[in-house]
């Protein structure tokens, strides 16, 4: 069924952004706001991944290194003391709420296919997904909002 694929996309999106707000936390772990909400939506997406395993026929991809993220966090508590770091997360930033526009719209086309096929438990997992996906698009626009003044007039 094509609903299958439509769900391995969704699910290949949300490990994307897990990899990604890991990443963006570890690299900007001095700017508190970005490590903590960072943290808060890879729960989120965690969750998402959860929800979405009785229909990808797996369970969620943890990928993390212990060691290699304490290190990654170190040499940014160094680095941010540093001009390019504002233009860093920036784009970061954009990346991010890139990824998470792509995942709302993959939401949005899984969403029909599974009013199509009439499954209701997958639509409830799309719909309660889909509400975290537009958490994070929101935050990253307010975020990239208040950071981009400071950033491009200093």
């Amino acid at each position: 069924m094509k609903v299958g694929l439509a769900v391995a996309m969704v699910v290949d999106d949300e490990e994307t952004i897990l990899a990604e707000l890991r990443r963006a936390g570890e690299r900007h772990a001095a700017d508190h706001d970005v490590l903590h909400m960072s943290h808060t939506l890879a729960a989120l997406h965690r969750g998402n991944l959860e929800r979405l395993a009785p229909f990808a026929g797996g369970e969620p991809d943890e990928h993390g290194d212990g060691l290699l993220d304490r290190a990654r966090e170190a040499a940014s508590r160094l680095a941010s003391r540093r001009e390019e770091t504002g233009l860093l997360l920036l784009r970061d930033l954009r990346a991010l709420h890139l990824l998470y526009a792509e995942a709302s719209i993959d939401y949005v086309l899984l969403g029909q296919g599974a009013q199509a096929a009439r499954d209701a438990a997958l639509l409830d997992a799309c719909s309660r997904n889909h509400a975290q996906t537009l958490r994070g698009l929101r935050w990253t626009v307010t975020r990239l909002k208040a950071a981009a003044p400071q950033v491009l007039s200093g």
